[in-house]
């Protein structure tokens, strides 16, 4: 049976967020070892570029393991499709005349819109865009609380 509701955040990320719901935290969450995939062979060449640019990047905060192969080269591909389409409407417009003389939008479009959707919500899973990492404190949450109050409403004790 699916589960409902909101899908659960990895420990990790409750912990580089500082736990903000105060939850208790999952102790038996698998713990993959923090080194970057190798670079699946069949990806495009445009997402390769990627995968080496982004994972060097990943694995250096510790985000990217192993067992993130398929997302990240899925992020990889799309980033790679939707260059691609961007590339093509740069050079030729997005609009094409039909031979009815009509105008209608070249497929690049909706290829790029496609494609920069599946990239955002890889970049949130990783952490990529700004409001991701607004919400991610480096060194495991470690901010030295500025009083004694908020020492306790943390959950330590004086």
């Amino acid at each position: 049976m699916a589960q409902r509701g909101r899908k659960p955040k990895p420990t990790a990320l409750k912990k580089l967020e500082g736990n903000p719901g105060k939850r208790e935290l999952n102790q038996n969450e698998p713990q993959p070892t923090k080194k970057a995939p190798r670079c699946p062979t069949w990806l495009e060449k445009e997402a390769k570029k990627e995968w080496r640019r982004m994972g060097k990047l990943l694995e250096g905060l510790g985000i990217l393991t192993e067992i993130d192969m398929a997302a990240f080269a899925g992020y990889c591909q799309a980033y790679a499709r939707w260059k691609e389409a961007e590339e093509f409407i740069t050079q030729h417009g997005s609009m094409i005349r039909t031979p009815n003389g009509y105008l209608q939008q070249v497929p690049q479009v909706s290829i790029a819109q496609t494609n920069l959707k599946i990239m955002l919500r890889f970049c949130e899973q990783f952490g990529l865009t700004p409001s991701a990492r607004s919400r991610i404190v480096a060194g495991e949450g470690s901010i030295e609380p500025a009083d004694e109050m908020e020492i306790i409403l943390m959950g330590g004790s004086l």
